[in-house]
């Protein structure tokens, strides 16, 4: 949904409009919540600040006076992420989405796609997992950068207002993301390209 379309709701829902706020939600459930799902590794974790995202954005838009409502919630949403970081070690979740890409052959499509069949199952969990850990060790700009990317399908404009740093900056960060991605999944990517060839 348009940056517009969101102002737009919530004017509606500050004249009264309560259904307003439930459309404004249900367009930014996708993609906040697969952010923090990205952030946390744990579904029930992510409902949680999910819920928690909302009710601190309810009870916080009389402050609110941006001109960009998604990246508020994002701001609010990175703040209570860490916040629990503070509080409790991250859980390890086999489970936790990997992010894809649009180009052919990458290593998030290779796990998130297709049918690969019983007997290479564990194997993607296991590269799944690397690739998770692989992610979790980028610094923290560039992480977030590349989960408000691959799994909250943001535009790198609404990146860079999210972070508050020019686009150029923020493709900058993606792209030393994705190199630093390649060189500790290298062996990966070979085998991957390897079976590519063979099947």
């Amino acid at each position: 949904m348009e940056k517009t379309d969101l102002e737009d709701l919530l004017a509606q829902y500050r004249q009264g409009e309560t259904n307003a706020l439930e459309r404004i939600v249900e367009e930014t459930r996708r993609p906040l919540y697969r952010f923090i799902l990205g952030m946390v590794h744990d579904p029930h974790r992510a409902d949680d600040v999910f819920q928690d995202v909302w009710l601190r954005a309810v009870r916080g838009l009389h402050r609110y006076h941006s001109q960009n409502l998604i990246s508020w919630l994002f701001r609010i949403a990175r703040n209570r992420v860490i916040d629990l970081s503070r509080k409790r070690e991250a859980d390890v979740s086999l489970q936790q989405p990997v992010g894809s890409s649009d180009g052919p052959g990458t290593l998030e499509q290779f796990v998130s796609t297709g049918d690969p069949g019983p007997h290479r199952s564990t194997g993607n969990r296991e590269l799944a997992e690397r690739i998770r850990k692989a992610v979790d060790a980028l610094p923290e700009e560039q992480r977030e950068v590349y989960l408000l990317r691959t799994e909250a399908d943001l535009p790198f404009k609404s990146i860079a207002l999210h972070q508050e740093v020019s686009i150029n900056t923020a493709l900058a960060r993606m792209q030393y993301a994705l190199r630093k991605l390649r060189e500790d999944l290298a062996e990966d990517y070979e085998h991957l390209q390897t079976l590519s060839r063979t099947s």
